[in-house]
């Protein structure tokens, strides 16, 4: 019997966390998906090419706004690149360099970020759902971003920064939101998850060496492997998360 009531505890409370990111970080409601905003290009890559090739530091490139659904952009270098609310829904940009981008509000529903640089990039409300960082590098990053179900296998993500935005909450709670996200083996050291959302993620083998973990959402979590040395956990939710295995002596943590 107990047992029974302990599965299904587990699982309202899955249900109860998974509806819960649509309250404060909800753009998707009433979207239609199937539009030709969301689904077409308004460039080709060649297009795109041109544009890039006439940006300097001074004067990067910009593409804001700009509808790039499913085009192929590997490769590029789209360093400093203005590509602010961009529609980037199942585009193609691995191996791509963003260095310093600024991604804010941009939509990359099912993008593939594989081994792409995006170091020190801005992504604020931008809608990353499903996409693939496979690899990439977003080591100094702004992420106050949604990156459910995103796979970030081996990503660089050390020093980045997921926290809430708790200057601007008239549209809710701005922050980093890793729910049901991989990041196996991802590299988080240092990195600010102060108050981001990140249950039933897969933190196994991850770094969060001196991590910022205060406040964190991550009930139902795997932190199996996880390198938890000196990451602060003060106030975080941690119900049904799995720590069991985790390394290290982290800061406000009972095990």
């Amino acid at each position: 019997m107990r047992k029974f009531v302990g599965t299904l505890g587990f699982t309202l409370l899955a249900l109860l966390l998974l509806a819960a990111p649509a309250a404060a970080q909800d753009m998707m409601s009433g979207l239609d998906l199937t539009s030709p905003r969301m689904t077409e290009a308004e460039m080709s890559r060649a297009e795109v090419e041109a544009l890039l090739s006439q940006a300097t530091p001074d004067k990067p490139a910009d593409l804001n706004s700009k509808a790039l659904n499913g085009l192929d952009l590997s490769g590029l270098n789209f360093d400093g690149a203005d590509m602010t609310s961009a529609y980037l829904n199942g585009t193609d940009l691995s191996d791509a360099s963003l260095v310093g981008a600024k991604l804010d509000q941009a939509w990359g529903l099912k993008a593939v970020f594989t081994n792409a640089n995006l170091s020190g990039a801005n992504l604020f409300q931008a809608q990353m759902i499903d996409a693939q960082f496979d690899g990439a590098d977003l080591s100094g990053a702004r992420l106050a971003s949604d990156f459910t179900r995103a796979s970030m296998v081996g990503a660089n993500m050390s020093g980045a920064d997921f926290s809430a935005d708790m200057r601007n909450q008239s549209m809710g709670m701005m922050r980093g939101v890793l729910n049901s996200a991989d990041l196996t083996g991802a590299d988080l050291s240092g990195a600010n998850l102060s108050r981001a959302a990140g249950e039933f993620a897969n933190f196994t083998d991850a770094n969060f060496a001196g991590a910022d973990m205060r406040r964190m959402e991550a009930a139902g979590a795997r932190f199996d492997g996880a390198n938890i040395a000196g990451a602060n956990f003060a106030d975080a939710d941690l119900r049904s998360a799995k720590l069991g295995n985790a390394k290290g002596a982290a800061k406000n943590l009972e095990r």
